[in-house]
């Protein structure tokens, strides 16, 4: 008796064996096993090397090839295209296992994850039901070169919305296509049309990949169109699949060369900062050969790669490809927050694996086969149908509690957003005077809460005066005394902008004006291809060029930015562009106020939000990090602004650390609002001891 029928009691009547839909004449089972290939590599990839594989990318191309070919198919037929009962099919196939893994994911966010993670967990959770994960992530530019516990276990969904969007592009367009080629009595021009249309698209998109590589890669790797190609690519294949039949020959090489191509693609292209631009071409142009490596020629005369992808483990493989790749991410990044660890190892890796298969196999035997019975056999009734429906039932009622949950949490959070602290009493509220000059106060809750952290951002942020990943342009804004005449710019990325609270109340006593030029993840650099989290980001080489030519021409007093940055291991350093720049100011005749960076909360590496350590009933203490692994003993900026007679270091760390532990609060105030960035009301109270630092240099006050 076979896995796929249903056992009888003694006695009983024969039921209706409960069975896969019977494959169509000429079904491709290599590509089934191609699909399981790809999947399984990415899998291997991300739990083992950190690494993007390029099978999502042959997986996207297999997508465009199968779907477009569906609806060919069905344009071609009596039926036609059947826009409703195609986008209801494909519903069914996709959304239940996708609502089985986001159910799973929730449960195990409200036991594994800190409260203070909930909220955005519930904004992906409905982005990715409702297919738009995509652009969630590439408006937040989530880092996807590696997995780690700070990621979140919904990020690789960005995936199977782009192919949902294209799904549903791509099937309005065919059947507008179809619609006009018989409203005009011209069936036969289908196929051109579509041609046409299609290599259009593709050349577009692909350009639009190109140049998102080499400006906005960060938000390149989730865009939609940036995307498209890879589908369209398989389309167009699918479209002149009927046409293209190759000596055995070129069929043979061309299986060769693919089947080793993908299986060498993840270890050749460094993905994360390359992938949909035109190093994609490997891995998509090495699935386009092994599609037509088996085009138009029986399974026997299939080449020995094709024919190894048809064997039954590899087909059963990909048959459980989709439930795979749902399941392996989720583990993953839940097994790194448990141990938290960077990485999974060889034991903990095999483990993930292993149970990432066996959920695939019950989420695949369970929920997909049972919802793929045909409509006609589910109204003959018999006890397949009866199972059908039940899990039918279940899957849209568990879709239902996910969908209401996710949507609430997430309005509630729009509704009630967290807002920034404003005055905090310094006799309450000493905060970093409570390091340097001992001032105790009164037992008092901690300000900013885990709630209003967030929102306990320095100005520029909740103004817009600081330029995003994607804009070029300078933008700057004002704080302090506007009617001063005497000038402090502060320039670079976030963590000089996270100065300017502190800044401000000096400004304002002692009537000076601040004048900002900030960038995001940008540092001024004067680098011929500077990186941030190793990918490039030649808008920040520009547009430091452009703010350092505006400061020698606008003169500001001073310049004041960071002199310090955190090495990958321990520690800090003053990286040698750092020096570069300060020569180009000092050609420039300013005088620059270089202040040491601030500790960076991680642990192995990895960078954790305070609050996510405070929600999980940590302390101030434990929450913190080691002063020695924060910092080196002595400031790096010193000798080195030693050569240069316009650089003068200040070095606040005595008051954001002990003499032992950089802790997570100190004076009843939160220290950090996420991972590095303080906190506007923590770095208000840094004012006094900053403005005792200035003074010498300023001589303003």
């Amino acid at each position: 008796m076979t896995r796929w029928s249903l056992r009888l009691a003694p006695g009983a009547a024969p039921k209706t064996p409960l069975q896969r839909p019977p494959k169509a004449k000429g079904y491709r089972l290599d590509l089934d096993g191609l699909r399981g290939f790809a999947i399984a590599l990415v899998v291997v990839f991300h739990v083992w090397f950190g690494r993007v594989s390029g099978g999502v990318d042959v997986f996207l191309v297999l997508s465009g090839f199968f779907f477009t070919g569906l609806l060919l198919r069905r344009a071609e037929s009596a039926e036609g295209v059947g826009v409703v009962h195609t986008a209801r099919r494909t519903a069914r196939r996709l959304l239940p296992a996708m609502v089985v893994v986001l159910a799973a994911v929730v449960v195990a966010t409200v036991l594994l994850r800190p409260y203070t993670q909930w909220p955005d967990i519930a904004a992906q959770t409905l982005a990715s039901l409702l297919y738009y994960q995509n652009w969630h992530l590439a408006l937040s530019w989530s880092d996807y070169l590696a997995a780690d516990p700070s990621v979140s276990p919904l990020q690789h969904l960005w995936s199977m919305s782009i192919q949902g969007q294209f799904y549903l592009a791509v099937l309005l367009l065919v059947a507008l296509v179809a619609w006009c080629c018989r409203r005009w009595g011209s069936p036969t021009a289908l196929r051109p049309v579509l041609a046409v249309t299609l290599t259009v698209l593709t050349v577009a998109s692909f350009a639009y990949a190109e140049h998102g590589v080499a400006t906005h890669q960060g938000w390149n790797y989730y865009d939609s169109f940036a995307r498209t190609w890879e589908l369209l690519v398989g389309g167009l294949i699918a479209l002149a699949a009927p046409w293209i039949s190759l000596p055995r020959a070129v069929r043979a090489v061309l299986a060769a060369l693919g089947f080793v191509a993908i299986a060498a693609c993840g270890w050749l292209i460094d993905g994360a900062n390359a992938f949909p631009g035109p190093a994609a071409l490997l891995p998509v142009g090495a699935a386009v050969a092994l599609i037509l490596a088996g085009n138009n020629v029986d399974a026997d005369a299939h080449p020995m790669p094709n024919r190894l992808l048809a064997t039954a483990p590899m087909v059963r493989l990909g048959e459980l490809a989709y439930a795979l790749y749902l399941w392996h991410w989720p583990i993953l990044i839940f097994y790194l927050g448990e141990r938290r660890t960077p990485t999974a190892g060889f034991v903990g890796g095999s483990a993930i694996i292993l149970l990432a298969l066996a959920l695939a196999y019950l989420t695949n035997r369970f929920v997909e086969e049972r919802l793929r019975l045909r409509p006609k056999a589910l109204e003959t009734g018999g006890p397949a149908a009866t199972s059908t429906r039940r899990t039918g039932v279940v899957v849209l009622a568990l879709g239902t509690v996910v969908l209401t949950a996710a949507f609430s949490a997430h309005i509630v959070t729009r509704v009630y957003p967290p807002q920034p602290v404003g005055y905090l009493n310094p006799a309450v509220y000493p905060g970093a005077e409570a390091l340097v000059r001992g001032v105790s106060g009164p037992h008092a809750p901690m300000r900013p809460s885990l709630w209003e952290a967030p929102a306990d951002a320095a100005y520029p942020t909740r103004d817009g005066c600081i330029a995003d990943w994607d804009t070029r342009d300078v933008i700057t804004c004002g704080y302090g005394d506007s009617s001063a005449e005497r000038t402090i710019a502060v320039v670079g990325s976030s963590h000089a902008e996270h100065w300017v609270p502190a800044l401000d109340v000096l400004a304002r006593e002692h009537h000076f004006r601040i004048a900002t030029y900030l960038k995001m993840g940008c540092p001024l650099t004067v680098a011929a291809e500077p990186t941030y989290k190793g990918e490039a980001i030649p808008d920040c080489r520009d547009w430091s060029a452009e703010v350092i030519d505006r400061l020698g021409a606008e003169r500001p007093d001073w310049v004041f930015t960071t002199g310090t940055r955190p090495r990958d291991d321990t520690g800090d350093e003053t990286p040698t562009d750092y020096l570069d720049v300060w020569t180009q100011l000092s050609k420039r005749h300013l005088n620059v106020i270089a202040i040491r960076d601030t500790p960076w909360l991680r642990r192995d590496g990895v960078r954790y939000r305070g609050t996510d350590c405070l929600a999980q009933r940590g302390d101030r203490i434990s929450c913190g990090m080691p002063r020695a692994a924060a910092l080196d003993q002595t400031n790096p900026e010193t000798e080195a602004a030693a050569s240069f007679s316009n650089v003068f270091p200040v070095d606040l760390t005595n008051a954001v650390c002990e003499p032992q532990v950089c802790p997570i609060t100190e004076g009843n105030i939160l220290i950090y609002h996420d991972e590095h960035h303080l906190t506007a009301s923590y770095s208000r109270s840094l004012a006094p001891e900053l403005g005792r630092q200035l003074q010498s240099i300023l001589g303003w006050w």
